[in-house]
């Protein structure tokens, strides 16, 4: 049966570390719909009605990859499979969004907007600003904070439960933000919430994504770091990458010490590759500045 081979399938991928959420809803739903055309295999002219039923050009793209590369491993098991073409719905042209890296004013001023939120006497301004302060001492994901409970916090730092490829990771926090962290829960322990969270609402309960984001994009646009609603600009997510392109600025110019800090930060960051920290990088004047320095010594034979 076709539902069995995508449930071996969906089974196979995550003993192999990843999560495969979309991949196992989408392959689940395409299943059903192959099985009431009395399909026990992959037939291409399915695939391509079923991906068609999209609302946009990238889902139906999406949707037609996710069986293409299904239906191409199981064909090394069932000749009958077969393979759509994967470009019937077009080719993607994927750009990297280029990310903003946040000055250290501007941190400041949100958290500063942050402190000011409503209700006042509220858990919620301590709540946003602790938030806010450690994502971008740390790096973390916002995922990563949001799924945060009481017993996550150590003496050594933050423990980082099995998020991404399933690895759990230790956080080491700088005296700074324990402080703060520390200062937090003294304020949030007032509210006797039987939550494990550690961020609250003011009802007790955690913090939802949807929920934070709201808050973001409303101060954002408050002081000034984005226009009005819809409009593209500096986004939660980009204080990961603020972390990791500020952390980088330390380094200077000696190739061997921006090696060392480069594998501690993808293990800090909590990377499976290096080349995923890359992708957090972006060019900056002090990172121009150091890059050009060490190319000039490079050019006069001399070691940077």
């Amino acid at each position: 049966m076709l539902s069995e081979d995508v449930k071996r399938y969906i089974e196979y991928h995550r003993a192999l570390g990843f999560k495969y959420r979309i991949q196992d809803r989408l392959l689940r739903n395409f299943a059903a719909f192959a099985q009431e055309q009395g399909d026990e295999v992959v037939h291409t002219q399915h695939a391509l009605d079923w991906a068609g039923q999209a609302l946009s050009p990238q889902q139906r793209r999406n949707r037609l990859l996710t069986v293409c590369r299904f239906a191409r491993a199981m064909q090394a098991e069932d000749a009958r499979y077969q393979v759509p073409p994967t470009d019937v719905f077009g080719r993607a042209s994927f750009k990297r969004r280029t990310p903003h890296i946040y000055t250290a004013e501007e941190i400041k001023a949100l958290l500063e907007a942050a402190a000011q939120l409503s209700p006042k006497g509220s858990i919620r301004p301590a709540t946003y600003t602790t938030l806010f302060a450690l994502l971008a001492a740390t790096g973390l994901r916002s995922s990563e904070a949001f799924a945060l409970t009481l017993d996550d916090i150590t003496m050594d730092g933050l423990i980082i439960r099995e998020t991404k490829f399933r690895k759990s990771r230790m956080v080491p926090l700088h005296e700074t933000g324990q402080r703060r962290l520390d200062a937090y829960l003294i304020r949030r322990a007032q509210m006797g919430t039987s939550s494990p969270a550690v961020f609250l609402s003011p009802s007790g309960a955690a913090l939802r994504y949807s929920t934070v984001e709201t808050v973001f994009l409303g101060l954002a646009r408050a002081i000034g770091l984005r226009a009005g609603p819809g409009q593209p600009g500096p986004c939660l997510h980009d204080l990961r990458h603020t972390f990791a392109v500020r952390s980088l600025e330390q380094c200077g110019a000696d190739p061997n010490t921006v090696k060392r800090h480069m594998h501690a930060l993808s293990t800090y960051l909590g990377h499976a590759h290096i080349s995923d920290t890359y992708w957090y990088l972006q060019a900056t004047p002090k990172l121009m500045m150091e890059i050009a320095t060490a190319g000039e010594h490079l050019h006069q034979g001399a070691q940077p």
